[in-house]
Parts: structure tokens; sequence; C-alpha cells
């Protein structure tokens, strides 16, 4: 009875121990595998974008702005004449994108010192300043927000507000303006995020100038000026910087070639 008992409680811890030995290995395949997958899943890539609709002959002309003093602050309104190109209209494409949309339609960008742009949908601009110097660069903008890249789709200036002092910008050298990915996009625009940024007075190509983005940490070099989307980004906050570099590799002097901004995507 005794050898019995002595076999039995043997057998058992045999058992054990194979069975212990199977899980763990199991659980390290599964960690092995999820880690594999999570690889995959956090890899960031940036693709340019299928041709979207052309407006070749889109026209931005700023018609009058105003600079009226409001204690503190100045309120600056733009008016734009906009041509061959209709502000409030979806872009006939924007449903087959898979990027965000505004359900507001095509509207124009309005971007001062390559800060953050706002969207206008109407051709009238209203913006609160204090007193200093401005470059304000405005564009024709897709529903999906991606600019317009013709040439008269576009206005540029130097703006004084107030007795402001230094010298005025050089608008005739090369700049860089960010332009999206911006805020926070949700859901299913979490997917696929569109970069576009807009160059003045520079071109970009393989043997010349390019834009270097720094995308949480990982480098593309961007050789056509184009919208590109930037896929497999992590839930959270994503830091993204774009430089303006000579063929070289080094930086092209001037105040907005190096810009860096963080965008956020939630559930």
């Amino acid at each position: 009875m005794k050898t019995n008992t002595t076999k039995t409680l043997a057998l058992l811890l045999i058992s054990f121990a194979v069975f212990s030995c199977t899980t763990s290995q199991k659980v390290e395949e599964s960690s092995a595998e999820s880690s594999e997958a999570m690889e995959v899943q956090s890899k960031i890539t940036l693709t340019k974008a299928p041709p979207s609709p052309e407006y070749p002959d889109a026209v931005l002309t700023k018609n009058s702005v105003s600079v009226v003093e409001n204690d503190s602050m100045f309120t600056v309104d733009y008016g734009f004449d906009v041509t061959n190109y209709e502000l409030g209209m979806q872009t006939e494409d924007a449903g087959s994108r898979g990027i965000a949309n505004s359900g507001k339609g095509q509207h124009i960008h309005f971007i001062v010192n390559n800060g953050p742009y706002s969207a206008h949908y109407m051709p009238g601009v209203n913006n609160q300043l204090n007193e200093g110097k401005y470059v304000v660069l405005a564009f024709l903008s897709r529903s999906y927000h991606e600019s317009v890249k013709s040439e008269g789709a576009y206005h540029i200036e130097n703006l004084n507000v107030g007795n402001a002092d230094g010298e005025d910008a050089d608008l005739e050298a090369p700049h860089l303006f960010y332009s999206r990915p911006k805020g926070t996009y949700k859901g299913a625009d979490t997917k696929k995020v569109m970069l576009d940024f807009y160059l003045l007075n520079t071109s970009i190509s393989p043997d010349g100038n390019k834009v270097r983005a720094t995308i949480n940490g990982n480098e593309f070099i961007i050789d056509e000026w184009a919208p590109y989307y930037i896929e497999g980004l992590p839930l959270g906050n994503v830091a993204i910087k774009l430089e303006l570099l000579d063929a070289d590799g080094n930086a092209v002097p001037g105040p907005f070639n190096s810009v860096e901004r963080s965008v956020t995507l939630g559930e």
C-alpha cells in the first residue's frame, strides 16, 4: 500500500514538472510573439500620399489688412480674394483618402511666425496679436488639410504690429513652414496621419536641399515636396520635428527652417 502511494506521488510530481515546463515554454513563446507583434505595430513608416485633385489656377490674394489697437493687444483683420477655388466644399476625393477631414470643407490655412495654423472657411481672418514683427503666410487647403502648392495659391508678407523694433524677415530667402499634423486625432484617424509642409524660395530633390522629418525619434529624409502619410504611430503624444537641410546635410539658415510640434493620438 505504501509502495503504491509512493509511486502515485512520484507520478504526480513528474506530471506536475512536465506541465510546469510546458506551461513555462508556452508563456515564453507567447511573450516572444507579443513582443514581435508590438515591434511590428510600433514601426513608424512615412510614405508619399497618392495624387490629389490639382488646382493649378487657384489664386489667393490679399485685398485688405487692418491693425487696430485694443487694450494691450491689437486686432488684425485680413481680407482675401479667392478665385478658381471654392471654400467650404468637400474636396472630391475626401471620402476615399482615409485621413482626417474637415466637415466644413476647403479652407485657408493662416500661419503667423510658423506657429500652428488657424483654419478659415470664409475669405476673411481675424486675429489678436501683441505688438511686434510677424511673418504672415496664408495658403489654400483641401478639405483634408492638404495644402494647394500651385504658384498663386498663397500669400506671404511681413506684418508690423504697433511700434515694433528690428528688421523684417527676408522673404526672398528659403523658408520651411509646418502645416500638418496638428492637434488631436481619435479613432480611425490615428491609423494614417498626414504630414504636410510649405516651402518658399527653395525646392527639394535627391541632389539638392531636403527636409528631415524626425517622428518619435525616427528620422526620414524627404526629397520631394508632397504630402506624406505617417503610419504605425502609437497612441499618446507624438513628437515631430522638421528641418530644412542643404545638399550636404547642413541646416539651411532661417527663422522657420527648424520647427518642433507635438500632437496627440487617442482612442
